[in-house]
């Protein structure tokens, strides 16, 4: 088996990021004995348990080993990459973390896993985050699909004259599936700030009034990434606390781990089912 540090630098920038990212595929593909994998999910905070819905994995590598990525950073999250087989022959590339780019290593390892995803064969990825709410009605433990988003981060994963459509981002088949699964799934807004603090009620009362219902450290720049890479994404937000000044509660990143925990099987039960219709 060929160690991840003698594959290109991801961080080096005269290393084409795909290069990595087919590197990272190569060594996935080693570990799983898979020729391919199917359909990618990244896991947000307060998601573990939802994935634990899916399937057992047959295969489980450590982040560490795979070129270009890094050992969970937050709290929730899994630094391990898992392989699920489905009973339809498909397969599901399960990332347990990911990195956020209040870590400070740049925007492509942000991206990453879903560039990898997409070397790996994946042509559907779906990203889950944990989120503030800014609807009352939205408590925690909702289920939001994202139907579009707001980049506050002012950072994009393309690089040079790179121009890619936007329009329809948040796939609205893969949406229009979910509402099959549960037609009682509501669609939001999804605004991503840089972190890792969260919002003050001024910046959420902003996020409000430029068109937001939820807030989060995550996710938008994935989706953009996975856009240029030709998959179809899915975004899906598990609300786990009303965003700063919608509750007089104090925001606490336990409570985000505890309302994951809480909503887990039900979350788990509307992916594995979502998932199977992908």
């Amino acid at each position: 088996m060929t160690p991840a540090s003698s594959f290109p630098d991801l961080d080096d920038p005269g290393t084409d990021p795909q290069e990595v990212a087919l590197a990272a595929a190569a060594v996935l593909a080693e570990r799983t004995g898979a020729e391919r994998h199917d359909v990618a999910l990244v896991l947000g905070s307060g998601w573990k348990p939802a994935a634990d819905r899916l399937g057992t994995p047959d295969t489980v590598v450590d982040n560490t080993d795979v070129p270009g990525f890094g050992a969970a950073a937050v709290e929730g999250h899994t630094g391990t990459i898992s392989s699920i087989p489905l009973p339809d022959g498909r397969r599901v590339l399960v990332y347990g973390t990911r990195t956020h780019f209040y870590e400070g290593r740049g925007v492509r390892a942000v991206v990453h896993a879903v560039r990898t995803a997409a070397a790996a064969g994946c042509r559907t990825v779906v990203l889950t985050n944990g989120c503030g709410g800014l609807r009352p009605e939205w408590g925690p433990g909702t289920a939001v699909l994202i139907s579009d988003h707001i980049n506050l981060t002012a950072a994009s994963p393309l690089e040079g004259a790179t121009f890619v459509d936007l329009t329809d981002l948040y796939t609205p088949r893969l949406r229009d599936l979910a509402r099959e699964v549960d037609p009682e799934l509501p669609e939001g807004v999804y605004v991503q700030f840089r972190g890792p603090h969260y919002e003050t009620p001024a910046e959420v009362r902003m996020a409000r009034t430029l068109g937001g219902d939820l807030v989060g450290m995550s996710t938008t720049l994935e989706a953009i990434a996975a856009r240029e890479a030709g998959l179809e994404v899915l975004g899906i937000s598990l609300v786990t606390n009303p965003a700063a000044g919608i509750s007089p509660v104090p925001l606490d990143h336990q409570d985000v781990i505890e309302a994951g925990r809480a909503a887990g099987e039900r979350c788990g039960d509307l992916l594995a089912r979502i998932v199977d219709r992908l």
